[in-house]
């Protein structure tokens, strides 16, 4: 479950994925699958897929305990034997780390 949360939170990553509308669900199905293989990773908090109705994006909201731990797992061969498969289906890859600055929720 995502922790959202100021002082004291995971290293949050943000990528935003762009893709073609047919490409789409074959860049969930390699996220997904890489997702799968992050989650048993030390360190792993979160990940959550998000795709767009318009069929061109993914959003890709991940949490780590640490950054050290993230790179680690991103470096992980294992991690990286369907980089080119996903860089077939993707238009343009874009991460970034992230730190919760404010949170607002239904009950104020």
């Amino acid at each position: 479950m995502p922790q959202i949360r100021t002082g004291n939170q995971p290293v949050t990553q943000i990528t935003i994925i762009e893709a073609e509308p047919d490409k789409q669900a074959e860049a969930l199905s390699v996220m997904t699958e890489r997702a799968r293989f992050m989650a048993g990773q030390p360190g792993f908090v979160s990940i959550s897929l998000h795709r767009s109705l318009d069929g061109r994006r993914i959003v890709n909201y991940i949490q780590w305990s640490s950054r050290e731990q993230l790179q680690a797992a991103h470096k992980s061969p294992q991690f990286r034997k369907e980089w080119d498969r996903f860089g077939r289906t993707t238009d343009e890859i874009d991460p970034h780390l992230y730190e919760v600055c404010e949170i607002m929720d239904g009950g104020r």
